[in-house]
């Protein structure tokens, strides 16, 4: 068993799955223990439940029912329209309808790092599932759980809108229509005309500009009138909710918001976060788990102490794909300094988190070459599950993208000595 690497090359759909880009061949999947796999594919019911739970606790604060400063600090940078919109009773139930966390593989389990309600990487996916199925393994949500899983978002067809922002991803999403059938297809967001059919939102709402039936389209979907995921709520796609979940602020709100095992879970999962406030602390006080009275004091922290991740929090052309990510111990100390600063600086108008680094558990894995031998790398593991919501509310596992880095890389994403696989128990 296991794949060469002409069959696939060969397999590719023409056109390729992903505009400009590439990466490695291996000829097998990763390999899971049964607890790891058990683990990774039940994350979908407490992960929605967060999500819920975000949307419920905005709203009270929206409201007057919690504190004004978390929705005043989940507005920040982004227009007035939209945020207007999502406090409408209308989409008090409209939720992301595709969930995938972003796990970092370490030595002592996973660690989420992001939560992303607009993921690329579908289609691919789902093509890599059916190769390595069709090579005879058992890949976790098997040879069509993607196909099935984005399927059910829309399930008598509908239009996946990709926006030039996008576009690199506009080639697994026609792959990923042609193969569930004529009613379901691919339209550019820039040109589109609203004509009733089910959408699939393929762009991010900071691209909103670009988009000239956008207000169209966000009154409609949350009023009901057509059925869009995601639905266009901002505050949804912050990271800013990883932080806040660790809040002392918020730590009554959150468990009367979470079941107890849920909320257990999400914190054994989430690396401790801080938002980036300018604010000075009073004389006695200090920054949870940092034992520091400043972000001065932060800045200025040896490589050692710097094992710590500057991320933009969402709203922002940076905020995917790891460009708005910027690991402390792997830069200078000047240059440390200076982000820091520079995130504090915009934190009026647009957040900035930090979070404890969670380094990457060191792997051996079979990796093509460019002549079609197989040599072992030496890597770190970025697994990707995605989990689809039906229309009853039923959130359930599709498949899971693992990417895998050589082991210098801080950073682990898709790049072109990356490697990109499905996993299997093994």
């Amino acid at each position: 068993m296991g794949l060469s690497l002409s069959e696939l090359r060969d397999g590719l759909p023409e056109g390729g799955l992903f505009g400009g880009g590439a990466w490695r061949w291996s000829p097998e999947p990763l390999k899971l223990s049964k607890a790891q796999a058990r683990e990774m594919m039940s994350l979908g019911h407490p992960l929605a439940r967060f999500q819920q739970a975000c949307d419920t606790i905005y709203r009270r604060s929206a409201s007057g029912k919690l504190p004004g400063w978390l929705t005043e600090l989940l507005d920040e940078g982004k227009p007035e329209w939209m945020v207007r919109l999502q406090h409408e009773p209308s989409s008090v139930h409209q939720f992301p309808r595709v969930i995938r966390p972003d796990l970092i593989l370490t030595e002592n389990g996973f660690a989420l790092t992001e939560l992303d309600s607009v993921p690329g990487g579908i289609g691919v996916t789902a093509w890599l599932s059916r190769m390595y199925a069709a090579a005879g393994y058992e890949v976790l949500g098997g040879a069509d759980g993607m196909l099935d899983g984005f399927k059910s978002l829309m399930p008598d067809g509908g239009t996946v809108l990709v926006s030039e922002e996008s576009a690199d991803y506009r080639p697994e999403m026609e792959w990923l229509t042609r193969q569930l059938g004529p009613s379901w297809d691919v339209a550019s967001a820039e040109e589109y005309e609203p004509d009733q059919r089910s959408l699939y939102r393929f762009f991010e709402l900071f691209d909103w500009e670009s988009v000239p039936t956008v207000k169209q389209l966000a009154r409609a979907a949350a009023s009901g009138e057509i059925p869009i995921t995601p639905p266009f709520k901002p505050h949804l796609e912050d990271k800013l909710w990883l932080a806040l979940l660790w809040s002392p602020a918020l730590k009554k709100v959150w468990e009367q918001s979470l079941r107890g095992n849920h909320l257990r879970r999400l914190q054994e999962l989430v690396p401790f976060g801080w938002v980036l406030d300018p604010t000075p602390l009073p004389p006695h006080a200090a920054l949870p788990r940092l034992n520091a009275h400043s972000w001065e004091e932060v800045a200025a922290f040896s490589q050692k102490e710097r094992q710590l991740v500057l991320k933009v929090s969402g709203f922002h052309e940076t905020a995917w794909g790891s460009r708005g990510v910027f690991i402390g111990h792997d830069m200078p100390a000047a240059e440390w300094a200076a982000r820091l600063q520079a995130a504090l600086d915009q934190a009026t108008e647009q957040p900035w988190l930090l979070q404890e680094f969670h380094e990457g558990k060191r792997i051996t894995h079979p990796v093509f070459r460019d002549d079609g031998l197989v040599e072992m790398m030496q890597g770190r593991a970025r697994l990707c599950p995605y989990f689809f919501t039906d229309g009853n509310g039923a959130t359930n596992f599709g498949g899971c993208l693992a990417t895998i880095v050589p082991a210098d890389k801080k950073k682990i994403h898709g790049m072109s000595d990356g490697v990109l696989v499905p996993c299997v128990i093994g």
